[in-house]
């Protein structure tokens, strides 16, 4: 046991001093990092092509897709208009810094204002990988039910944004809203909880300018 223990400490710290090195990169471009994370199908795509279709062209944007296999997701990213990139795991369950970097080394991704990481499906395993970015964003779709903060505090601990998406299915689904939002609330009292639909427009028009905010931000400290 001391063993695992010791090599999973080794490359943690192996991915800290990578990620360290992106995160002084995306300092230089003033590009803003987010790295979305959630269980599969929770619409973490759909909500990316809401997102740049709303900004429509006011923020240059690029997309990093990390799945096990298929490139879908990027193809569906760059059907807009807007550069995407596919890492494709091979059963690899998370990201790590060393293949976002990779990526970008691979795909000539331009510089752009923000870089969405799109992570692998799952709500464990990219809890505690670093990818050099600004901050996590947790997605829960109302249809994976409403015990999920306290079955996985971790993400949503550590997740500065909460994401509910799926909300106009909120009539159909055995889903207590406030109950979530309690639950998020509690495991992390600091962060940001949206309610949105990619479909209906709801709660998009927020997620947007949260984004355009923390860009602010970043490249104030920045300058």
């Amino acid at each position: 046991m001391k063993k695992v223990v010791t090599v999973k400490r080794r490359a943690l710290e192996a991915n800290e001093e990578r990620a360290q090195a992106l995160r002084t990169r995306f300092a230089a471009s003033k590009t803003l990092v987010v790295n979305l994370i959630s269980s599969p199908g929770s619409g973490k795509t759909t909500l990316l092509e809401a997102t740049v279709q709303g900004l429509g062209g006011e923020l240059t944007c690029a997309v990093l897709e990390g799945d096990v296999a298929t490139e879908n997701d990027a193809d569906r990213i760059r059907a807009l208009g807007v550069p995407a990139h596919q890492i494709l795991t091979g059963g690899g369950c998370h990201l790590d810094a060393r293949q976002v970097e990779g990526g970008l080394a691979d795909s000539g991704l331009p510089e752009v204002d923000i870089l969405f990481i799109e992570n692998v499906g799952n709500l464990i395993c990219p809890t505690t990988y670093d990818l050099g970015e600004d901050f996590k964003v947790v997605v829960l779709s109302v249809t994976e039910g409403d015990d999920k903060p306290v079955k996985y505090p971790a993400i949503f601990s550590r997740a500065e944004v909460a994401i509910i998406s799926k909300s106009d299915l909120l009539p159909y689904v055995p889903f207590k809203l406030d109950s979530v939002l309690s639950q998020i609330s509690s495991l992390n009292p600091d962060g940001e909880t949206l309610v949105t639909s990619s479909l209906t427009g709801e709660g998009i028009d927020g997620w947007l300018g949260l984004l355009r905010d923390r860009l602010a931000a970043k490249r104030r400290t920045t300058t």
